[in-house]
């Protein structure tokens, strides 16, 4: 009998804690398959200790391979799933596509930041859910501090040094509090001109800081925070997000470079193209995780709409508390549906408290019911996560002990760009990169809170300006046009500048081809830059030309002669309606074929040279000595011949003394495209050179405009407010 088929969707809280309770219950006894973007276990709770350096990112990753016995770990997103023919398609990280079937399905994706209507947010805010975005945010912060302590002018100064998060849940605060710490200590090391000191602002419209917790522990962060120097604002959000700052919702405008979005989560969107019972975004389930009407379908976490036994008629909160435990549970009633373990369980939870680590040895905790702060929160705060982690427990108690008795390292990295974590994702434990699968290649504003400088824009050639493109909405996991699109390429400004100026010195430009058009194999960018050039030269291309039809096809661009063949310009031979090539069907026979004149040395032709019955070649017997051959005519340079140029008693070479000067030196003609010289091709006032780019007409108004980004856009979503998705995982 063959083993069951168990197959579980994310490795997050719910996701591990199933994969790890089933592989410890089924021993073997059945095929366990976790799909997953990335190769680990990301603790969340610790996240802003890796934005604020306390932390190294990997202290916070436990890998899945070496946790997870007996699982097998498959690398990709799902995109699609078909409940009747129990088949789940995904898409790898290098684009390409899968699909596994299974007995029992355990959806447990996870959430992803939760948007706003709000204008501007999507493309100047930041979120808080994935390693790349803690990676991006440290690196930023550090920037601006940086670039604050060398800033001449003191409202600059005041806007790189000011950094606001929206959101005062765990998550939100931790940030803050943290953050103040961070950039307190670089600006000991740094000084701020006239004594200004690092402003951190945290939003919410709740009523007070934390609003999930108990008020004496809310009323703890909330002092905590502001001895500290964080600015607390309740019942204050951001109405609008500008490049130069954000207008908050009591008409107050600040200027910032940073605007983190802590707002709250929702459910993965691969639950929506399902088609069955939702509940505010998450998938409906009965008390033991299983979805009604379909015996081989769990849910838990985020995704999950689970009852509260102990609030009867509401659903327990999306924390990572409940997803952890709901793991536990789906596991064991996954086993017992397939005869591998005991009965059914309802998930059931007892409040054990929760903790808000506030950096240092400042805390706010309440373990089973009793409220802590101080010192005494710090070290139950602490015990809990080293508890709570499944892996690296002896790593993070050393950085924490490293943090308490040597400065932090505040160094900018440069791994993660601001383009590469969009807000609106689905995806935000990836970073995105130019060129990458599955990926919308679309211009994205330039992030003004979250983008520090020209080069972190334009490293993922970000378009920027007036018209740059705004990012339209991210197709739903599951939904028509989610699935992968392959690598689409732009233009990048910054590679578009590059390839004109290559272009127009007549040099063929080497340089990186990702984001190019054409930039595949066989027909690549350098390759077609290089066969341009060498056309504009007047020298033929020897380079390889990939499916191109050859060089002079290139000649039918803007300001040239048309090329032979298609577009406007004379047929090309072997072309419709074009004369029709020698050696071709209907054309005139080649020589040395068929009914065409013999060629030499073909039967009934003349012999060629050097053959029997024909003129002897050169230096053959019977022949013409050749040049410096005995007898022949003495080749120049050579002795009793006529000297070379530039040998004694020959005529002086150009460039030589007493010869005449070269083109561009000086005495002689001035070359093309220096003062006084016949102005180049391709340059102002001079004849366009053959296959160069011309003016570029503007497109018809019935088509869309060209990608000028080289690298994807945020994606900006409009998800109306949800008051149960304010907890953080």
């Amino acid at each position: 009998m063959s083993r069951p088929r168990i197959v579980i969707v994310g490795a997050g809280f719910a996701g591990y804690r199933t994969a790890r309770t089933l592989s410890r219950t089924t021993r073997g006894r059945a095929h366990i398959t976790l799909l997953n973007p990335t190769d680990y276990f990301l603790y969340l709770p610790l996240l802003p200790q890796v934005a604020a350096g306390v932390l190294e990112p990997r202290r916070v990753t436990v890998s899945l391979s070496d946790t997870l016995p007996n699982v097998r770990l498959v690398l990709g997103e799902a995109d699609r799933i078909d409940l009747d023919d129990r088949t789940l398609h995904y898409t790898g990280p290098e684009g390409e596509t899968g699909t596994l079937s299974y007995d029992r399905l355990v959806l447990a994706a996870g959430s992803v930041n939760k948007l706003l209507p709000i204008p501007g947010v999507a493309e100047h805010a930041h979120g808080f859910r994935g390693l790349p975005e803690a990676l991006y945010l440290r690196d930023h912060v550090t920037r601006q501090v940086e670039l604050a302590a060398a800033a001449d002018d003191p409202k600059t100064c005041a806007a790189r040094c000011t950094f606001v998060v929206v959101g005062a849940g765990y998550t939100g605060t931790e940030v803050a509090a943290h953050g103040q710490m961070f950039t307190d200590a670089q600006v000991r090391k740094h000084p701020l001109r006239r004594g200004m000191r690092p402003r951190w602002m945290l939003l919410d419209v709740a009523p007070r800081v934390l609003p999930e917790m108990d008020e004496k522990l809310s009323a703890t962060a909330d002092r905590v925070l502001r001895e500290r120097g964080v600015d607390v604002r309740m019942g204050t959000s951001v109405k609008e997000a500008t490049h130069d700052g954000v207008v908050l919702t009591d008409g107050e405008f600040v200027d910032t470079r940073t605007l983190v979005w802590c707002v709250g989560v929702r459910p993965d969107p691969l639950v929506e193209s399902l088609g069955l019972p939702m509940e505010k975004g998450r998938l409906l389930v009965d008390p033991h995780l299983q979805v009604p009407g379909r015996p081989e379908l769990f849910a838990c976490g985020d995704v999950a709409a689970v009852p509260d036994l102990e609030k009867p008629g509401s659903y327990t909160p999306m924390t990572a508390q409940h997803a952890w435990r709901h793991g536990k549970v789906a596991a064991e009633n996954v086993a017992a549906s397939l005869g591998l373990g005991g009965a059914r369980k309802p998930y059931r939870h007892r409040d054990l408290g929760f903790v808000v680590d506030l950096g240092g040895a400042k805390a706010a905790a309440n373990p089973l019911g009793v409220p802590l702060s101080g010192v005494p929160a710090g070290a139950v705060t602490r015990g809990y996560h080293l508890a709570a982690m499944p892996g690296n427990r002896v790593r993070v108690a050393a950085d924490w002990l490293l943090d308490a008795v040597l400065p932090r390292q505040a160094v900018q990295l440069g791994l993660v760009r601001s383009w590469s974590v969009p807000l609106g994702t689905s995806s935000p434990e990836l970073a995105r990169v130019p060129g990458g699968p599955g990926q919308r290649q679309e211009a994205s504003a330039r992030s003004g809170p979250g983008a520090a400088i020209e080069a972190d824009t334009q490293g993922g050639g970000t378009g920027t300006g007036p018209d740059r493109g705004r990012a339209g909405d991210e197709p739903a996991k599951g939904q028509p046009g989610s699935g992968p699109a392959g690598p689409q390429h732009g233009s990048g400004p910054a590679q578009l500048r590059r390839f004109e100026s290559e272009t127009a010195k007549g040099r063929p430009d080497d340089g990186p081809t990702e984001g190019r058009p054409g930039s595949g194999p066989g027909s690549g960018s350098a390759v077609l830059r290089r066969t341009e050039s060498e056309t504009a030269k007047g020298r033929p291309d020897d380079g390889a030309t990939g499916n191109r039809p050859g060089a002079e096809s290139l000649e039918r661009q803007a300001g040239g002669e048309p090329a032979k063949g298609p577009q406007g310009g004379e047929p090309a031979r072997n072309q419709r309606g074009g004369e029709p090539a020698e050696g071709q069907p209907g054309g005139e026979p080649a020589k040395g074929q068929a009914g065409g004149e013999p060629g030499r040395n073909q039967r009934g032709g003349e012999p060629a040279k050097g053959q029997p019955g024909g003129e002897p070649a050169k230096n053959q017997p019977g022949g013409e000595p050749a040049r410096n051959q005995s007898g022949g005519e003495p080749a120049e340079g050579q002795a009793d011949g006529e000297p070379a140029k530039g040998q004694a008693g020959g005529e002086p070479a150009r460039n030589q003394p007493g010869g005449e000067p070269a083109k561009g030196q000086p005495g002689g003609e001035p070359a093309r495209n220096q003062p006084g010289g016949e102005p180049a091709k391709n340059q102002p006032g001079g004849e366009p050179a053959k296959n160069q780019p011309g003016p570029t007409p503007s497109p018809p108004a019935d088509q869309p405009p060209p990608d000028t980004g080289a690298a994807p856009g945020p994606v900006k979503r409009t998800d109306a407010p949800d008051d149960s998705a304010k907890g953080d995982s």
